[in-house]
């Protein structure tokens, strides 16, 4: 039986993939994505009762809740939102 060290199988995956993959601009907006999801969820749960763009009672206003919803996550937390997509890309920044 071969004695292979997870070491030695990490070492040679690691060789073959690319340096530095993720550059700056990669990780800021993986971040912004993943803090517009956060925001999304939360302006989701806000208006399960009730909706602020209508009732929501018929399947047209509730697609186009949906979209209004995605987007305004995604221009907050483009615009800085609630701070986290900043403080996740410095995060992965140091893990680099």
């Amino acid at each position: 039986m071969n004695d292979l060290r997870i070491d030695s199988i990490a070492s040679q995956v690691s060789a073959t993939l690319p340096k530095h993959a993720d550059t700056p601009a990669k990780i800021k907006d993986a971040a912004q994505q993943f803090e517009a999801l956060l925001i999304s969820q939360v302006l989701r749960s806000a208006s399960e009762n009730g909706g602020w763009l209508g009732s929501g009672g018929d399947s047209a206003s509730s697609c186009a809740g949906g979209f209004a919803q995605q987007q305004l996550a995604a221009s907050m937390a483009k615009s800085g939102g609630f701070g986290l997509a900043s403080l996740i890309a410095q995060g992965l920044e140091r893990g680099r």
